[in-house]
């Protein structure tokens, strides 16, 4: 075996050292290869180089790459491909596997950089740190043209070892240095005694460094400051807190916050998170919480639960004695509405009596005991039964002297109508908002209702309290004095209008009743008293009802006779008026005598049926409404005037009122049958049936009419008013109507009539209508002067009608037996 080798050693030597006779191209060459590649006699890869006159292995390539990369420590990519004469493709790839391959290479920006480069570079800047003391990373990284990030990455591990200083917030320091800076912030931080942001102690110190080194000075960043500021903090030569990092609160200020806050809440048994935000305390609830855990969370204070003890003996003190506390003036003057409610809420004594509803707190802070508030309702609800309820020896004339109702202000009382409902006074919530305590008010007393205001009690007041409360007095005694004659005036419109009372009458009748009160009345006694007043006012509204039903059950018979008995009288009048109507139309052509005609008819007939309506609908009003009226009034005998009409329609209701006064207006008119009309309307508003005027009812009024009238013919004596019954009588002879004229229409009536009588009669007529004038004439021109001539003529002319009578009498009388 080992002959054949060495006889094929022999022969490829032989074949090498022969001279060939045949010369390849380049061309050929390249073929060649190309054909040996497909045979896959060459079954690795080759590399073309950039002149195309070589071809390279991969392997030849990594291993010229990993040599040029020994010899710099740190090359670029493009480099390699020049000095190698490859393609960068074939660099980059090799490059890649390289570096993975050796751990202690890197591939940054397109260049190879090896461990040991590094170092050297970590030599080269040691050297210059201990020169100058501080060097940037940046400008490192400007130099080596690398990012900063990088020259921080290879450093940090270098550092302490070949590089001999520290990296704080991207700058390098010599250890020197640092000793320094760290002692200069030592002695700021131990310098500090109140709490302080360490940003400005920071850029202090840069200030102080740059005066001290000049131009040369090493720009320090605050970041540095602070890392040794936590290092000192961490190693306990700097005591004291530090939060959201840079708020510094030295242990000598944190030790003098605690002493102030024990001595003020040993002394006073509370203390408010404002005193706590004052020295600076970012927390104060979680901080009192901590410190005193037997201590009570309030909204404004922090309280001790003896403080609970002494709000509790004057809550107990007011329960048991019937009155009342306000225990903003028991408690300091820094406690809030919501903080003595919720003081208030425990107590014991209050949740006792809360549960038994012995007491009621009102407007957050206000203690009232159940005895109290039913002394102020039972004597309240006597002034409203007394003043709203029963009335009944106010006379006719009284009552229609109505007065509309205006609205009251907020100062004066507004009052509700009586058909309230209460729905809204009943759903307000009692528990209303109550006033703060207001500047001067009194602070410590217990105030106590009228029922029990024992000197033992009074004892109980502090000096201050008392002084207080004088001020407050002297202060409100005007606005209380407003008060009590705004309330008075408010029980005469209540008398008058028969309303019941709102909230703010409400108000100043508790401060009329408790003087008591008076003292807490600084500013406004509205807001102090108004929940109080609100929980009352729906158990006087339901007491009011109770009354008032049972006054509208007893008025509903009264009611009923009412009614009965004006449309007994209202059918008779009416029917009249309708019989009397037709007769107008006699005068239908003769504009100026039926004005006079409609207009007598209203004064004379219409006026009283109006009145007598109107009268008997107020009555009835005020029956419904709950008011006691005495029945042994006669409304139909009452005369209205104009005046007093138009109120007592006003005090109608709704649209009724509308339709009272449209009745009003028409009876001041023209015309009839625009009065009846509206008359119709109002009757069918008030539920009342007008009868209508048929020929069966007709006939019979026309037969009571003229026997009525003949009997008064008959029986006249005076010549002046017989004549105007004379006519009417022959009307109803000539046209069967019942014509009811006045002085003034009787010439132009006598006048219509003259086609109508025979002429002997028409004269008689005539003559005795004209006598009847003269004499008229005369009465009207005589005086008391006996020389005066036409006193003499009236006898003389009496004598003369009295003659004609007989005649006059005859022309109706004799015809009507005849």
């Amino acid at each position: 075996m080992d002959d054949e080798l060495l006889e094929l050693q022999r022969q490829f030597e032989f074949a090498q050292q022969a001279k060939s006779s045949i010369r390849l191209s380049e061309r050929n060459v390249v073929e060649l290869v190309q054909k040996l590649q497909e045979l896959q006699i060459i079954d690795f890869e080759l590399l073309h180089t950039v002149t195309g006159k070589e071809y390279i292995t991969p392997d030849q390539l990594k291993l010229e790459m990993v040599a040029e990369i020994k010899k710099s420590g740190r090359v670029s990519l493009i480099e390699l491909a020049d000095i190698i004469g490859v393609d960068l493709y074939h660099v980059e790839k090799q490059a890649h596997q390289i570096v993975s391959d050796d751990s202690g290479l890197m591939l940054i920006q397109g260049e190879i950089i090896s461990q040991s480069y590094w170092d050297t570079v970590a030599e080269e800047i040691n050297e210059r740190l201990q020169e100058c003391s501080q060097i940037a990373l940046a400008e490192l990284a400007a130099q080596l043209h690398v990012g900063s990030e990088l020259v921080a990455t290879v450093l940090e591990p270098r550092i302490g070892s070949i590089v001999k200083g520290r990296l704080e917030g991207g700058q390098l320091y010599t250890p020197m240095y640092v000793t320094r800076v760290s002692a200069m912030v030592r002695g700021a931080a131990r310098g500090i005694t109140v709490p302080t942001n360490l940003s400005t102690v920071w850029s202090s110190l840069q200030q102080l460094l740059q005066e001290i080194d000049g131009a040369n000075g090493v720009a320090v960043e605050s970041a540095f400051f602070h890392s040794l500021f936590n290092g000192l903090v961490k190693g306990g030569e700097i005591l004291g807190s530090l939060r959201a990092g840079v708020h510094w609160t030295p242990a000598v200020f944190a030790h003098a916050q605690k002493e102030s806050v024990d001595s003020f809440f040993s002394q006073n048994s509370f203390i408010s998170y404002e005193v706590l935000y004052k020295l600076a305390i970012p927390q104060p609830k979680q901080y009192l919480q901590s410190r005193y855990p037997e201590g009570i969370l309030l909204d404004t204070v922090f309280v001790h639960p003896s403080m609970i003890e002494m709000l509790d003996a004057a809550a107990e003190d007011a329960i048991e004695h019937a009155g009342w506390i306000d225990s903003l003036s028991i408690l300091p003057p820094s406690f809030g509405s919501q903080d003595a409610s919720k003081l208030l809420s425990l107590c014991p004594s209050v949740q006792r009596a809360l549960k038994s509803a012995k007491a009621h707190i009102f407007g957050e802070s206000c203690l009232f005991s159940n005895a109290f508030i039913k002394d102020v309702f039972d004597r309240m609800e006597k002034e409203i039964e007394a003043f709203n309820y029963s009335r009944p020896g106010q006379g006719l004339n009284e009552d229609l002297n109505l007065v509309s109702k205006a609205k009251v202000g907020h100062d004066s009382g507004q009052f509700s109508e009586l058909n309230e409902t209460g729905n809204e006074g009943s759903n307000k919530n009692a528990s209303e908002k109550g006033s703060k305590k207001k500047k001067g008010k009194p602070t410590g007393n217990t105030r106590i209702g009228t029922a029990e205001s024992s000197p033992d009690n009074q004892e109980n007041l502090s000096t201050k309290a008392k002084k207080n409360q004088r001020k407050n007095k002297e202060s409100s005694s005007s606005q209380v004095q407003e008060a009590k004659l705004s309330a008075k005036k408010d029980l005469d419109k209540m008398k008058e209008d028969n309303l019941i009372p709102s909230e703010e009458w409400i108000v100043q009748r508790i401060l009329m009743l408790c003087p008591d009160l008076e003292g807490q009345v600084v500013d406004d006694p509205y807001t102090f008293l108004r929940p109080l007043a609100n929980y009352l006012r729906p158990m006087l509204l339901t007491a009011w009802k109770e009354k008032r039903k049972a006054l509208l059950t007893e008025n509903t018979e009264k009611m009923k006779r009412l009614l009965d008995n004006l449309q007994k009288k209202l059918d008779e009048a009416f029917l009249n008026m309708q019989l009397y109507e037709k007769a107008l139309e006699l005068f239908e052509d003769d504009p100026s005598t039926s004005v006079i005609l409609h207009r007598h008819l209203l004064r004379t007939t219409a006026t009283p049926m109006v009145d007598m309506l109107l009268l008997n609908l107020g009555m009835h009003n005020k029956l419904k409404s709950g008011i006691e009226i005495d029945e042994s009034q006669n409304p139909e005998s009452a005369s209205l005037g104009s005046g007093e009409r138009i109120p007592l329609a006003k005090s109608l209701d709704g649209s009724l009122s509308v339709k009272a006064l449209a009745v009003i207006e028409a009876l001041e008119g023209k015309r009839v049958d625009t009065f009846m009309t509206m008359l119709r309307t109002l009757a069918e508003e008030s539920g009342i049936l007008l009868k209508k005027l048929d020929k069966k009812l007709e006939r019979t009024l026309l037969h009571s009419y003229r026997k009525d009238l003949m009997s008064q013919v008959s029986a006249e004596t005076d010549p002046v008013a017989l004549l105007p019954k004379v006519v009417s009588l022959l009307y109803f002879q000539v046209h069967n109507k019942a014509l009811q004229a006045p002085g003034r229409a009787i010439s132009a009536a006598v006048s219509r009539l003259r086609e109508k009588l025979e002429s002997s009669a028409y004269k008689i007529l005539v003559d005795y209508q004209t006598a009847t004038v003269t004499l008229l004439s005369l009465l009207a021109a005589a005086t008391d002067d006996e020389q005066d001539c036409s006193s003499d003529r009236i006898p003389s002319k009496r004598e003369f009608l009295e003659g004609l009578m007989t005649d006059l009498k005859g022309l109706v009388l004799n015809t009507t037996q005849s």
